[in-house]
């Protein structure tokens, strides 16, 4: 899988630049505050329709313009596809090839990509929302029924959390088995992806982690809770779980039980490495569960993803710089930096400039 050419027009401070990738290392190269992250933010966009950076859509259009056009040319093992997203003040279309779609869910899978940034530091130091969102993410590219299931799951929640704060308590309690048996369902299906994804990734993270530490630490990761049997079976079990809280539930106001609380749980040397890891540790650690990511992708998908590594390299040191590069073969890579020598070692890339939002030829 690869993204061969990026057009970007008046998106964040591009007035109109055309990009053209090879299949292995790109860099993107230049002093700070020039455009290299808004580009790779814009790579990100059309692969999943969202940006890691921003709430609101409307802050991607360049200041002044009345609208932000994104456009890529990628090939995946089907053959090529197209992707073109126009956003407005209020409003965004995404077509591909040539299509307008409806929905999110049928832009996931046309390109595939893992985004690494230092803000991904917040997988491993902040709190399960990180980790819930890693594992949405992923599982959600990988998996159309999984992005559909888990937005049904997560609007139930929401209208479950506000039947809790009527006041009319047994209209409540004879109102939520009704809403339970369809959240428990959606929930299920949740649960079966998360904990089938994280037992494929453990090893493969332990693995990475241990090549880019020299065997210095241990990694180990796993869900915080784990059900048995098929997904009828875990229903079974978050009903039995939700009935038992229904009293909590009453007096807090919202659902406490279900995906939406799981974390994942992340230790290193024996160690949670949310409480104890240092900012080295913790990089190292985030890093590895990306790059597991990659080689899981390739496994269900048949090829790898894009990759796509946001100012990672000034933070590493240069063993480990040279580590990271060496796992990269036959993925097409983006990477932004501010010197191009720092992840070169000899290796063939694409390098390009790029100086207020324009690209230096």
């Amino acid at each position: 899988m690869q993204i061969k050419k990026l057009s970007l027009e008046n998106f964040r401070n591009y007035e109109k630049e055309e990009f053209s990738f090879s299949p292995g290392l790109n860099i993107l190269f230049g002093k700070n505050a020039q455009g290299k992250t808004n580009c790779a933010e814009a790579v990100f966009y059309l692969c999943t329709g969202s940006s890691l950076r921003i709430r609101h859509d409307r802050q991607l259009i360049r200041a002044g313009a009345p609208r932000a056009r994104i456009a890529a040319v990628a090939e995946n093992r089907y053959g090529e596809v197209s992707i073109e997203a126009e956003i407005g003040e209020n409003s965004r279309e995404i077509r591909v090839n040539g299509n307008k779609i409806a929905k999110n869910a049928e832009l996931l899978g046309n390109i595939n990509s893992v985004f690494f940034s230092p803000g991904e530091l917040r997988l491993i130091q902040d709190g399960p929302d990180e980790r819930r969102r890693f594992l949405n993410l992923s599982l959600s590219q990988l998996s159309r029924s999984y992005y559909t299931a888990l937005l049904r799951y997560n609007r139930i929640v929401e209208q479950r959390n506000a039947l809790l704060k009527d006041r009319d308590v047994s209209l409540v309690l004879e109102t939520l088995p009704l809403w339970d048996e369809q959240l428990c369902l959606y929930a299920a299906r949740v649960v079966a992806a998360r904990m089938e994804f994280t037992a494929r990734l453990a090893p493969l993270a332990v693995e990475t982690h241990a090549f880019l530490t020299d065997g210095a630490e241990r990694l180990s990761l796993g869900m915080d809770k784990v059900y048995e049997g098929d997904e009828e079976e875990i229903a079974a079990q978050l009903r039995r779980e939700m009935q038992g809280a229904y009293e909590r539930d009453l007096r807090l106001g919202f659902t406490g039980v279900g995906p939406h609380r799981d974390d994942l749980k992340i230790s290193i040397g024996g160690m949670d490495a949310k409480g104890y890891a240092s900012q080295g540790q913790a990089r190292t650690a985030a890093l590895a569960l990306k790059l597991a990511e990659l080689e899981i992708f390739k496994e269900r998908a048949g090829e790898y993803p894009v990759l796509i590594l946001d100012d990672v390299m000034s933070e590493l040191d240069l063993p480990r710089r040279k580590k990271l590069v060496s796992r990269l073969q036959g993925v097409q890579t983006i990477i932004t930096c501010t010197h191009a020598e720092r992840v070169l070692y000899g290796k063939d890339c694409n390098k390009i400039r790029i100086a207020g939002g324009k690209i230096i030829r």
